[in-house]
């Protein structure tokens, strides 16, 4: 690596500082911590993809919501656990106009992020039937969802989605939920990180099958409506965001206000059950959390042991991005299309220097530009990829991180700013020259 940007002695001091014992094999937060230390002792800045992001301003109408909440007093105030009224009657209006699904104001909760939402979901399926111990994540996934899965000591199964799109999935899941242990199915649609986006057949397939064996589905929509192949932005107008919720009717939705309005910093999304789920009682969930309903227990015994519910300003927030949206004045998809712009450009870098596209197609056809995208190198295993990569100022995770089966690593566009392209170009070239020399 004599030709690398960075002084390797230097890069190996601050993995040994942080007692990394395989960075190819690191987590994101450890990535995170081991390039900010290398840019502070070196003022190098590095081409950051490792952490999934926001890299565009809050959406105003949200910042102007919240203001004029917190002018009115609202911090001093306890809201009520399951959410503000006016934030539950927009969610299921967003819900209704941009997925063409009806789901009532009662279902729509407010969490601090999705992975609140998800981190009490998962405890509650876990619970509601003795005889299924066991969730499904269908992968590749955001990893820290198996980091929660660890923290609650809950078991879990998972497959790589890649060769088993289409009817391939039916049997797959047939396999898999036949054994009678599966409480739920977790997913997110598109992907991360392989921006593959579900088809109303393969959703209905997860439907069905999940209504045969009476399986909880969690849709994980963290990126709603950023699939850019198909416009998506308008409010009761078809085409509609894709989802499980037009095929089976325990579902839950999670819909996050981080990416789709740049609102990350305030921790505030909708975990919205579905009707039916809500109101069921499941007798094993009654007796291990003493409540009643499965969204009363997830309201008034999970969520408010867990935080004693969300903040309120940024609840006021969400309701008023949610309400613009709605009523056609706040077009949300448009404002993040840079992503996409953005992914256009990073791949074609480094297919120009000697990478190639691990996940390259989404049932036949080219895979969408968005939020991320899956790049290997050949010869090299995704762990190789994420350490050597290190040395040139470039910094991801590896694939394996998030179940992937595939050899490469994530790569998030959202902290990549468009002056540093260039820099980008020299140092993939500059690896590239280094490492095709060795094949």
């Amino acid at each position: 690596m004599n030709n690398s940007p960075l002084d390797k002695a230097l890069v190996d001091e601050k993995i040994k500082q942080l007692r990394i014992p395989d960075v190819g094999k690191a987590s994101i937060r450890e990535v995170v911590a081991l390039v900010n230390l290398v840019e502070e002792a070196t003022g190098f800045k590095y081409v950051r993809m490792e952490m999934g992001v926001p890299g565009l301003p809050p959406a105003q109408v949200g910042v102007d919501a919240e203001k004029e909440a917190l002018d009115r007093g609202v911090a001093a105030i306890y809201p009520m656990v399951d959410g503000i009224k006016p934030l539950k009657q927009e969610a299921s209006k967003f819900i209704k106009n941009f997925l063409d699904v009806d789901l009532a104001p009662a279902g729509c909760i407010p969490t601090t992020g999705s992975m609140q939402g998800t981190f009490v979901a998962f405890m509650a399926a876990a619970h509601v039937d003795k005889k299924k111990d066991t969730a499904l994540f269908i992968d590749p996934g955001f990893p820290v969802q198996k980091q929660q899965m660890m923290v609650l000591g809950l078991k879990y199964e998972t497959f790589d989605v890649y060769n088993f799109r289409g009817e391939k999935l039916r049997e797959k899941l047939e396999s898999i939920l036949s054994k009678g242990n599966i409480n739920s199915i977790i997913y997110s649609s598109p992907n991360n990180p392989a921006w593959i986006c579900f088809t109303d057949d393969e959703l209905k397939i997860i439907g069905e099958l999940a209504t045969k064996y009476d399986v909880i589905v969690m849709e994980d929509l963290a990126y709603f409506g950023m699939d850019f192949r198909q416009d998506l932005s308008q409010p009761g107008v078809p085409p509609f965001q894709p989802s499980v919720a037009n095929y089976t009717d325990h579902y839950i939705l999670f819909i996050s206000s981080s990416k789709i309005f740049s609102y990350a910093g305030q921790r505030i999304g909708i975990m919205a059950i579905s009707d039916k789920l809500f109101e069921r009682d499941y007798p094993d969930l009654q007796e291990r959390f003493k409540g009643t309903s499965f969204g009363a227990t997830v309201t008034l015994r999970l969520l408010y042991s867990v935080s004693s519910g969300t903040s309120h300003s940024a609840q006021w927030a969400l309701a008023g991005m949610l309400k613009a949206a709605n009523e056609g004045q706040f077009n949300f998809v448009e404002g993040i299309k840079e992503y996409g712009e953005r992914a256009h450009e990073m791949k074609a870098l480094f297919l120009k220097n000697g990478f190639d596209i691990v996940y390259k197609t989404d049932l036949g056809v080219p895979i969408a530009d968005g939020f991320y995208f899956t790049i290997g190198y050949p010869g090299m295993t995704g762990n190789d990829l994420v350490e050597n990569l290190l040395y040139y100022g470039v910094s991801a995770i590896a694939l394996d991180n998030t179940g992937s089966s595939e050899e490469g690593i994530r790569a998030c566009v959202s902290f990549v700013q468009r002056s540093q392209f260039a820099d980008l170009d020299t140092r993939l070239r500059l690896f590239n020259e280094n490492f095709s020399e060795k094949d």
